[in-house]
C-alpha cells in the first residue's frame, strides 16, 4: 500500500515549498467557515493535527492556548514562520496524527482539516483526537468525503488508486469514521465543490 506515513512525509516534504500557492485561496473561505461552527470562549486549549503550513492560524480567535502539529518537518518550519509573523503564540511540533504526544483530556478543540483523507489510518487518527479531548471537548472537520448515503463505485475506486498516490483519498465517508471513533456530529455542512468538502463538528 503506497499511502503510508513515510510516504505522507516524502511527498508533503516535497509540496512543502508550493503548497500555499495551492491551497490559500481555494481553502480560505472552507477554513473560515469550519472553524466558525466551533463554539469558542477565551483560554481555550486548541490543537490543529495535521496543520501544515498553518493556514487555520488566520481564522483562530486570539485569546487561545494554540498548539500545532505536522508529520512534515518543512511544513512545520512554514507554521512556525506564519504564526511568527502573525505575532501569535503558537507551539509548533513535529508529530504523527496517529501517535499525539500529548495526556489524555488536554485540549478543548481539536481541529482536523484535509487529513483525514491523507491519513493511511485515519480511524487511529479519530481514537487520538478523542483520546486527547476533555469529556466536552468538541472536534472541527474539514475535507472531502464520498456521501455517506452510498460507498464509492469502480470508476471512484479506480480514481482513488490515482488520487491516493499524489494527495488523497477520495472514497472515505465521514459519519461512520467519526460516529466509530466515539464522537457525535452536531454539525455538517457543505463547503466546497457542491458537497465534495464538508464541515463537521462533533463532539465526545
Amino acid at each position: 500500500m503506497i499511502n503510508t506515513t513515510a510516504w505522507n512525509r516524502l511527498r508533503y516534504t516535497v509540496y512543502a515549498p508550493l503548497y500555499d500557492l495551492v491551497a490559500t485561496k481555494a481553502f480560505c473561505k472552507p477554513r473560515r467557515m469550519a472553524l466558525g461552527q466551533v463554539d469558542w470562549e477565551p483560554g481555550m486549549r486548541v490543537l490543529l493535527v495535521g496543520a501544515g503550513t498553518g493556514l487555520d492560524l488566520p481564522y483562530l480567535p486570539h485569546e487561545l492556548e494554540t498548539h500545532l502539529t505536522d508529520l512534515t518537518p518543512a511544513m512545520v518550519k512554514r507554521a512556525r514562520e506564519r504564526a511568527e509573523k502573525a505575532r501569535r503564540d503558537v507551539e509548533c511540533r513535529v508529530m504523527d496524527a496517529a501517535a499525539l504526544e500529548y495526556p489524555d483530556e488536554h485540549f478543548d478543540v481539536v481541529v482536523m482539516h484535509l487529513i483525514l483523507a491523507v491519513m493511511p489510518c485515519p480511524e487511529q487518527g479519530l481514537a487520538e483526537a478523542n483520546r486527547v479531548l476533555k469529556p466536552d471537548g468538541q472536534l472541527c472537520v474539514m475535507d472531502k468525503f464520498q456521501p455517506d448515503v452510498q460507498p464509492a463505485g469502480p470508476s471512484r475506486r479506480a480514481l482513488n488508486a490515482f488520487t491516493s498516490f499524489i494527495a488523497t483519498d477520495i472514497t472515505r465517508q465521514a459519519t461512520p469514521l467519526i460516529q466509530q471513533a466515539g464522537f457525535t456530529i452536531q454539525r455538517d455542512e457543505p463547503v466546497l465543490m457542491k458537497g465534495l468538502f464538508r464541515a463537521l463538528l462533533a463532539t465526545k
